[in-house]
């Protein structure tokens, strides 16, 4: 994928993201990477198929448990990357 197809991807998750929780979700700029986090709410949960078909668009996703609940997060990889 293109570097301006992943920023675009990134835009659209982040606005998907944002109207199935209600709150912008946290963007987080790594080396070669942006990780997108948002908190898994009841609001979240009502709407799972959909989040898990934003979460797909990333190279890797997942569940975190933290101190205050569970954590939503994807990452897009810049470069060469490929999905597993």
């Amino acid at each position: 994928m293109g570097y301006d197809r992943q920023r675009a991807a990134i835009g659209y998750a982040t606005s998907q993201l944002t109207a199935l929780s209600g709150t912008r979700p946290r963007v987080v700029e790594e080396s070669g990477a942006v990780r997108i986090e948002t908190d898994v709410t009841a609001r979240l949960l009502r709407h799972w198929q959909q989040l898990l078909a934003v979460l797909d668009l990333g190279t890797t996703f997942g569940l975190t448990d933290t101190h205050t609940g569970q954590v939503a997060w994807l990452r897009f990889e810049f470069g060469e990357s490929s999905r597993p």
